[in-house]
């Protein structure tokens, strides 16, 4: 556990890294490839890799530290841009993955 709060910053980069890549991916599967099933690969890694693991980590950093600090801040912040301007953003990224890979 001591591991998990040393390296949390990093476990968080990595995982939004990886959210980023998956959300990639799942675009490129859809307009690209044109793949159902890559696609659906997509969003359940988007969801494996972003929302979920990232919510349990700062979940498990409260019960840890018994106090809310600045990284618990941080993973609210990702959440609520995730339910507001982030569904925009992806908007967007789709609109872009569409004219890229689409054509």
């Amino acid at each position: 556990m001591e591991s998990i709060i040393e390296y949390k910053w990093l476990l968080l980069l990595g995982l939004e890294v990886l959210a980023w890549s998956s959300t990639f991916f799942m675009l490129f599967a859809r307009y690209r490839l044109n793949s159902r099933s890559l696609f659906k690969i997509g969003v359940w890694l988007t969801i494996i890799t972003g929302v979920i693991p990232q919510v349990s980590l700062g979940v498990v950093i409260v019960v840890f530290q018994r106090k809310i600090d600045l990284f618990s801040v941080v993973i609210v912040l990702l959440v609520l841009y995730g339910l507001t301007i982030g569904r925009e953003h992806i908007r967007q990224m789709d609109q872009w993955a569409k004219r890229k890979f689409g054509g």
